[in-house]
């Protein structure tokens, strides 16, 4: 008979019992992370504190990185490559339309991919569901994120470039951002654990994606051969559609081009599912 133990737990102002026994576990996973709902908020909120404690100018960083990173690419784009905007867009609006996934992309993946080995003591001690983890380094970066997206607000009321109804879609690509985010950042939380190099590796991807994406210029100038090898890029699909929202649809959406990050991003988020959840038994031992 196995042996199986009740340890009292208290959630808010209610008590819930949580029975260890074998294979209860992964019956009960998906009910754990709503159970343990209130460390996710901590986790999170613990985050967005820390990034920017003692910085001179504290969260005003989420505005000043993407500002000067899109004054960079407009200058070298636009004034030196001499690369224009479609129809009547701003290059500096088509540049930081598309710093808005991608500064919300790469930062959650950085902070996911790490998020584990930074909460080492707490693994190794204290039995909760490990995907609030990663999950709460992605939530910390949309925080960001919605910072970020008022300063687009006040660039686009400066220039008099103001957004139609393609606005209201806005939420189906930050949707597909933040899946794209969650499912890569799983899978290198997960590996990164196991293999410490990925702490090398992953600065390295996000720098080499930033190039391999349409940031610092439009998707129209890629090759017509190879849009489709270039499309299977997630974030390729997440810029344009971003564009095309908020640029009243002046820059193009392309429909391979969505259709191939959709499936992409879906297969990321349940691929990375599957593995953190396969080795997540043996984190508290290797970490």
């Amino acid at each position: 008979m196995q042996e199986q133990s009740i340890i009292p737990i208290q959630a808010e102002s209610e008590h819930f019992d949580l029975l260890i026994e074998a294979g209860r576990g992964e019956k009960n996973y998906w009910r754990d992370l709503w159970r343990y709902r209130e460390l996710f908020y901590f986790l999170a909120w613990r985050d967005i504190l820390v990034r920017y404690k003692q910085t001179a100018i504290g969260i005003a960083w989420a505005l000043v990185r993407p500002f000067l990173t899109m004054l960079v690419f407009t200058f070298i784009f636009s004034r030196v490559a001499k690369l224009s905007a479609p129809g009547s867009v701003p290059y500096a609006l088509l540049v930081f339309a598309a710093l808005l996934p991608w500064q919300f992309f790469s930062t959650a993946l950085s902070e996911a991919s790490s998020s584990l080995i930074g909460n080492a003591n707490l693994i190794s001690k204290v039995y909760f569901p490990r995907l609030i983890v990663p999950a709460g380094s992605v939530i910390t970066s949309f925080v960001d994120f919605l910072i970020t997206l008022a300063l687009m607000a006040g660039m686009m009321a400066w220039y008099g470039f103001l957004p139609d109804w393609r606005l209201l879609t806005l939420p189906l690509f930050m949707a597909l951002a933040f899946g794209s985010a969650f499912g890569a950042g799983l899978w290198l939380c997960a590996l990164n654990v196991r293999y410490r190099d990925f702490r090398y590796i992953v600065p390295f991807i996000v720098q080499f994606g930033l190039y391999l994406s349409p940031v610092g210029f439009s998707s129209n100038i890629v090759p017509e051969g190879l849009r489709f090898i270039y499309a299977c890029n997630p974030m390729v699909g997440v810029i344009d559609g971003f564009r095309w929202a908020l640029l009243r649809g002046q820059s193009p959406l392309v429909a391979h081009a969505l259709i191939a990050s959709m499936l992409i991003t879906s297969v990321l988020c349940l691929s990375g599912i599957w593995y953190f959840r396969r080795t997540e038994k043996t984190f508290a031992d290797i970490i």
